[in-house]
């Protein structure tokens, strides 16, 4: 069966960026968002003037509130905050048609991958990983980016490369599900840390020092969960790692950035109008490597940092007081 109509369930930032690239060369796109000024606004001057304001969006794409006019799509990029992606997807038709995960968390209730959570809800759709280091606001203007789409079925993540992929929107395909999503959702947790770095005024020899230690983490998390050690090392692990422990375009960094600078995780989470996942996946981040007897001091770290258990000099210095260890480990 060939995919060529697309549906993007989301209407924030990412899921109207994924909605430009998949209406490339005039292609019918339909983006669903619950946002009903997003909706108006899409459909009559072609700009989501909230999630990214001035970018004028292809013509291509129409924006709806209404789940059932998905049915008609072959495909669906599913890019709705991580949270809440198990409560929409209950809402929905789920017709035996592709879904591509778009969101980079694990579900806090029950300690889930997505990709376990979207199988739990549409039993006979098949699922597929998108992840990778991705800004929202470089992939709507068409600026190079590379990403990784896994499906334990090849050639499914073949024929949605081909439909989705744009000469600067590239395309590397993997059968490691559970390595894609990993990579994504630890790097946010380790991107807390890194704006931590910055906003306390620790300097750019610790933060490259944390990066490769966070690394060191998710490399140990992830093949105890079954990742592949070329996916953390790819695109989706290492690739989009480096991308968000550097830049406050990162939600999650420039979290990290605020908590550093002594104000409460709490405050600066209320007052946001976007998403920072980082915050909801670093405590169950925590207790899943904690009871699979994986050491991960600095999520533990974000994780008492993010729930107002530790200032940032107690969380220092429970990471500079741990014993020497050699690097490989």
């Amino acid at each position: 069966m060939s995919i060529e109509r697309i549906g993007v369930i989301g209407g924030g930032a990412w899921g109207t960026a994924l909605a430009q690239i998949a209406a490339q060369g005039e292609r019918e796109t339909l983006l669903w968002a619950i946002e009903d000024d997003v909706v108006s606004a899409v459909n009559r001057i072609h700009e989501n003037a909230i999630y990214l304001p001035g970018l004028k969006l292809e013509r291509a794409i129409r924006a709806t509130g209404n789940f059932s006019e998905l049915a008609g799509c072959d495909a669906w990029l599913v890019a709705t905050p991580a949270q809440h992606m198990r409560a929409v997807l209950e809402r929905m038709p789920c017709p035996d048609m592709p879904l591509v995960l778009c969101s980079k968390g694990i579900e806090e209730s029950s300690g889930e991958l997505l990709h376990e959570v979207a199988r739990q809800v549409c039993r006979t759709s098949p699922v597929a990983v998108l992840s990778g280091p991705t800004f929202a606001h470089e992939v709507a203007q068409g600026l190079p980016t590379a990403v990784t789409l896994a499906a334990e079925d090849l050639r499914l993540a073949e024929r949605l490369r081909d439909r989705i992929a744009q000469p600067t929107f590239r395309i590397y395909v993997s059968d490691d599900v559970a390595g894609a999503e990993i990579g994504g959702a630890v790097k946010n947790v380790l991107a807390i840390a890194c704006g931590v770095v910055e906003g306390r005024g620790l300097g750019q020899n610790a933060r490259a020092a944390l990066i490769a230690r966070g690394f060191a983490e998710m490399r140990r998390f992830g093949l105890a969960f079954g990742a592949k050690r070329e996916t953390l090392s790819g695109l989706s692990g290492l690739g989009d790692l480096v991308l968000t422990c550097s830049s406050t375009s990162s939600r999650n960094y420039s979290l990290g950035v605020g908590i550093g600078e002594g104000k409460r995780a709490a405050d600066l989470l209320a007052n946001r109008n976007t998403v920072a996942e980082g915050a909801f996946t670093a405590p169950v981040l925590a207790r899943l490597a904690r009871s699979n007897g994986v050491e991960m001091p600095i999520v533990d770290a974000v994780d008492a940092l993010v729930a107002g258990r530790a200032t940032v000099d107690e969380a220092l210095d429970a990471l500079l007081s741990r014993p020497p260890r050699a690097e490989g480990v």
